[in-house]
């Protein structure tokens, strides 16, 4: 190479006394020590070492470095080097873009891991169930927040794609073992449905895409089995004579508590979480929408429209619907709370040994059973789970009358009658 004919040993006073000509763009001095090293300089004065060689037929050439960040031998040694990947057959800059990759790959994947938690993925399927106006959204978080993310922490920070069956598995032991068998059973739950929605987002395009984000391929709660004992239910509900008995305290007990309690029990015994969501829009003269949010995950909220009767329509004119909920101690701003809901009923319940709000609707579909109406009715009337494809997609009768019957005899038990031949009579000691 002409240019290579200036060659000389390079030294430090030789690197800092050579010079650029004024008539060229940059000029090389090169090494006789390292024959493929050169320092390069250009007219601003700016020295750089460099490597130059042949791979292939072609000329190759790499900067090493500045002058002022590399010493002389250091350069020599890294000519060297790169010689001897030249010999080989081997071209150094495939192979630094290679290292860069994998160390861009290796930044990416730390990212990953950091960004993309359990913690994360957890709460934002919480998110995601409230964007779907799923009101469990908020019992979810609280488990989550209980029973993973304060507990677990060091679990909660690992991707969470990396997370095993076992370590669901030792969080629901955990959980069993302070006692809470259903808590465990519900933490298997919404863990096991947020791992799915992140799974199927890959090819589920109503996702949100930042699902698909975490990378999740299999879920590792299907792999955990659920507390069987803890799943069966609590069979313990209101009979007959305890049900009238609530009936009548709540009967007479003048303004909005003894309004509230009366619209619940006379609507069915409406779920409590949804019943106080009740927004003024979803209420008419005759009916309530409300909205059941149980179901498969990522479905969203089902309205379940329920008839009044003419005392539970009474009930809920005193309750003065206004503002964006219906049931609402400040004028609509937010919803009546659950927990004052359910208290209110047991103090008014008393006289009623062992009593659990949830009693009201399983001992209203007790005595509806006793009242001869049938159990798809009733399970239409509570909003239980549709099964079936002809009921979920072929039956589009809306079950009014037949909910509004129901809702009848459920008065007419309370007021003491009974049922004979499908037909409710009065009892004489009524």
């Amino acid at each position: 190479m002409k240019q290579q004919l200036n060659r000389t040993r390079l030294t430090a006073g030789r690197v800092a006394d050579f010079t650029c000509p004024a008539d060229k763009t940059q000029a090389f001095l090169w090494d006789t020590d390292s024959p493929s090293l050169a320092v390069r300089v250009t007219p601003t004065g700016r020295k750089t070492y460099v490597f130059e060689s042949r791979l292939n037929g072609s000329t190759l050439r790499i900067n090493i470095g500045t002058v002022a960040d590399w010493p002389i031998g250091q350069a020599r040694t890294k000519a060297s080097a790169l010689k001897v990947m030249i010999d080989a057959g081997t071209d150094p800059r495939e192979l630094e873009r290679q290292q860069q990759a994998t160390k861009e790959a290796e930044k990416a994947t730390v990212l990953q891991n950091q960004t993309y938690t359990l913690e994360k993925l957890l709460n934002a399927y919480c998110d995601y169930l409230k964007s779907l106006g799923r009101i469990s959204h908020s019992a979810a978080r609280s488990i989550f927040k209980v029973h993973v993310l304060e507990p677990w922490p060091e679990v909660a920070s690992m991707p969470a794609n990396q997370v095993t069956g076992e370590q669901v598995a030792d969080m629901m032991r955990k959980t069993i073992e302070a006692g809470k068998d259903r808590t465990a059973n519900k933490l298997r739950s919404y863990m096991r449905s947020a791992y799915q929605v992140a799974k199927a987002s890959r090819s589920k395009a109503s996702i949100p895409l930042a699902f698909k984000s975490f990378n999740v391929k299999s879920n590792p709660v299907s792999d955990t089995e659920p507390d069987e004992s803890a799943n069966r239910a609590d069979k313990n509900p209101l009979n007959a004579e305890e049900l009238r008995t609530y009936w009548q305290a709540i009967k007479p007990m003048p303004g909005f508590i003894g309004a509230i309690l009366r619209l619940h029990l006379l609507t069915g015994g409406q779920r409590i979480e949804q019943l106080s969501c009740l927004l003024t829009a979803n209420v008419t003269p005759d009916s309530i929408t409300l909205f059941d949010g149980k179901g498969r995950p990522g479905k969203a909220p089902r309205p379940h429209t329920v008839p009044l009767i003419p005392e539970a329509a009474a009930a809920l004119k005193m309750l003065n619907p206004s503002g964006a909920f219906a049931l609402s101690l400040d004028g609509g701003k937010t919803h009546l709370g659950e927990r004052t809901l359910s208290n209110w009923a047991k103090a008014a319940a008393v006289g009623i040994e062992n009593f659990q709000t949830k009693r009201i609707r399983s001992g209203v579909e007790t005595l509806l059973a006793s009242g001869r109406i049938s159990t798809d009715t009733r399970g239409r009337l509570q909003s239980h789970g549709i099964s079936g494809v002809q009921a979920r997609h072929y039956d589009g009768h809306d079950y009014m009358d037949e909910k509004r019957e129901a809702l009848e005899t459920l008065f007419n038990l309370l007021e003491g009658a009974s049922v004979k031949s499908g037909k409710v009579v009065q009892l004489k000691a009524a």
